[in-house]
């Protein structure tokens, strides 16, 4: 995305957003070709590093709300890519897995990922890198 000085600019905010839109565009765009959405990916993601989620607590950690999250696994079950079991300790609870199709998809879009990564650090000197991961980590964990 080329860079057009605006008076947005001086709002970090909208600078923020605008380095999300950037970064989320080119990665749609990389995992299209794969038939995969980035909300997609994420969910894959993060059931393929953890063992166990409920619904409410992937939803916190892939940046969804509920709703939107339930319509996407209910496509990912009919998929075949996740499958959902009810919790052996608690009967309510529903947790998320990942089948063998979604680990091998997963594995197939896992370096489209981190090729992206690699662009954008190399835009960035190591220190910028630390500093980045940094002051990101801090924002998340106290914004909103």
């Amino acid at each position: 995305m080329k860079h057009v000085s605006t008076s947005m600019n001086s709002y970090i905010s909208y600078m923020l957003a605008a380095a999300h839109h950037a970064v989320h565009q080119t990665l749609a765009t990389r995992l299209k070709d794969h038939g995969m959405q980035v909300e997609t990916w994420r969910i894959l993601e993060t059931l393929d590093s953890e063992q166990r989620l409920t619904m409410g607590e992937l939803a916190r950690i892939v940046l969804m709300n509920p709703p939107t999250l339930t319509k996407m696994v209910d496509r990912m079950v009919s998929q075949g890519l996740v499958h959902r079991q009810v919790d052996a300790s608690d009967q309510r609870k529903v947790n998320l897995l990942l089948t063998d199709l979604g680990r091998k998809r997963m594995t197939e879009i896992r370096e489209l990922v981190r090729v992206q990564d690699r662009e954008i650090l190399a835009q960035l000197d190591p220190q910028q890198v630390e500093v980045l991961n940094c002051v990101l980590r801090d924002l998340s964990d106290t914004a909103g």
